[in-house]
């Protein structure tokens, strides 16, 4: 399996033009992700934290575009790294905003964790689920069918949540005092 180094990221991340602040998120959500993810791997060993540092940092890859192109940012980021020969870290990024499926009783993956990890960074700071969630359904549930779909990824993060911090020597609102900024902008 290939997998973009950080500097390698950073360098896509350029070529990209990503918005500043949109680049600052994403150093965010890596660096909630390495902290999920390393005390994660604990319990389950099998995760690849290369994998899913590099994914969280890309997870955008492609928004900035979507703003003038109306695109689907998670599909064409998957595309992208496709293309690039990244297919595990573009299946990761498909999944940041729904994930494809989540189960109680099977190990915590790099998808789960780049997606909880999303939805608790609201630009560059670390907020409740709750808190961004809000401001999910406040930017973009303007329309009903928008506002049904972001109430059903709001039950799943929720479950997301509980799956992840049973496993965890914290609990959520502990998060932000855990994380340690391993990723810095370059």
């Amino acid at each position: 399996m290939k997998i973009p180094s950080t500097n390698q990221c950073f360098k896509l991340i350029r070529e990209m033009d990503m918005m500043e602040h949109i680049i600052d998120h994403s150093v965010m959500v890596g660096n909630v992700a390495l902290c999920l993810g390393r005390h994660l791997q604990k319990k389950f060993p099998s995760l690849d934290l290369r994998l899913t540092s590099s994914a969280a940092l890309l997870h955008d890859i492609t928004k900035t575009r979507s703003f003038d192109t109306g695109e689907v940012h998670s599909e064409t980021g998957c595309f992208l790294m496709e293309e690039l020969g990244y297919p595990e870290v573009g299946n990761i990024i498909r999944q940041h905003v729904v994930l494809d499926h989540i189960s109680m009783d099977c190990p915590v993956s790099e998808q789960e964790i780049v997606n909880y990890s999303d939805k608790r960074v609201l630009h560059d700071r670390v907020v409740s689920l709750e808190r961004r969630l809000e401001y999910i359904q406040e930017r973009y549930g303007s329309n009903m069918e928008f506002r049904s779909r972001i109430e059903r990824m709001a039950e799943v993060t929720r479950v997301l949540e509980s799956k992840l911090f049973k496993n965890l020597p914290f609990r959520p609102f502990e998060l932000e005092e855990e994380i340690v900024p391993d990723i810095c902008r370059r």
